[in-house]
């Protein structure tokens, strides 16, 4: 007896289909790998000029994205769509620059009108397509093969695994060139200064202690003026220092523990509360060791230091606010 499935069996049916059919394409796609690919990398790598990224349909928004993650990773790239290019656009080619086209069938009609205009220019043209016998593949100097053999649309028509496949070419493709650049994370930070992932790369300990309050006491410094210090500068701690060194931290914490287990807080300094050898950090270090330090020991503060100078504290709504975490 045929089984019929529920809305919610058949919606999880059809996305597993999906993914493994996608996957399955991608998986193939490192076969496909081939010198004439090292040769299309070396050609950009090699040129003067910029990567000229171009498509028409599904395939210009990939397009745009393969732009978009060439330039975040040091290869100047500019997106042309293929329909505007015939009109007016070609004009973005320059001399020294490289052509990469992409399509399916590489056999569309606007790709038919355009790819002999950019020969005719004399750039060199990169293909990533799914059909090397193409239009598009036989007339491309090199030809990235991007080969889907079904979509994952049960019609066969909505471009799915096709357009993952331009996708994960075009991003093997980048990572080919940050790796002959030697494209590092501070060269990343340099692309990527706005938002949690610039911030991660380039903002450092200083950046934060910077913008706090420095709360201090000397280890004589009485009971009553180390709970103001700690109030009035908003941390919920305050760094033990002597002859600029740190020697001690109290938190708000510790006053509590402190009330629990003193009856008499006559006389009481600094020195009687403290916790010692605090866990402190270099103030040159970056933002992101901060947050991990706090992280692996639990805790909210941390002091910075440079060279055993007490410079100041991050606190971990510091980095909240920032995007770190």
């Amino acid at each position: 007896m045929l089984k019929i499935l529920s809305q919610k069996q058949q919606i999880i049916k059809v996305a597993k289909e999906t993914i493994e059919t996608e996957g399955n394409a991608i998986l193939n796609l490192a076969n496909l790998v081939d010198e004439e690919f090292a040769n299309a990398v070396e050609t950009i790598f090699n040129s003067e000029g910029r990567v000229i990224v171009t498509g028409i349909g599904k395939s210009a928004n990939i397009a745009t994205k393969i732009v978009a993650t060439l330039n975040s990773t040091g290869t100047p790239a500019i997106f042309m769509h293929a329909a505007d290019a015939i009109h007016g656009d070609l004009g973005t080619i320059l001399h020294n620059d490289t052509v990469i086209c992409i399509s399916k069938s590489g056999n569309t009609p606007e790709i038919k009108v355009l790819v002999p205009l950019i020969k005719a220019i004399g750039n060199k043209l990169i293909a990533i397509t799914s059909n090397r016998e193409s239009f598009l593949g036989q007339q491309a100097d090199f030809v990235m093969h991007a080969y889907a053999a079904k979509e994952a649309c049960p019609n066969n028509l909505a471009p799915t695994t096709s357009t993952t496949a331009q996708l994960v070419v075009g991003d093997a493709l980048a990572m080919c060139l940050l790796n002959l650049r030697g494209f590092s994370s501070n060269d990343f930070a340099k692309f990527h200064p706005g938002g949690s992932l610039g911030k991660k790369l380039y903002l450092r300990v200083s950046n934060l202690t910077s913008l706090n309050e420095k709360p201090q006491v000397h280890p004589d410094t009485d009971l009553k003026n180390v709970i103001v210090e700690i109030s009035e500068k908003m941390l919920g701690v305050t760094a033990v220092v002597e002859n600029d060194e740190i020697v001690g931290i109290i938190t708000d914490g510790d006053l509590r523990r402190m009330l629990t287990k003193v009856e008499n807080f006559s006389g009481l300094t600094a020195k009687d509360i403290m916790s010692k050898n605090p866990k402190r950090i270099n103030n040159d270090a970056m933002a992101i060791e901060a947050m991990e330090l706090m992280d692996t020991h639990g805790i909210t503060q941390i002091l910075a230091e440079d060279h055993g100078k007490y410079c100041g504290v991050v606190h971990i709504h510091n980095l909240t606010k920032e995007g770190i975490i």
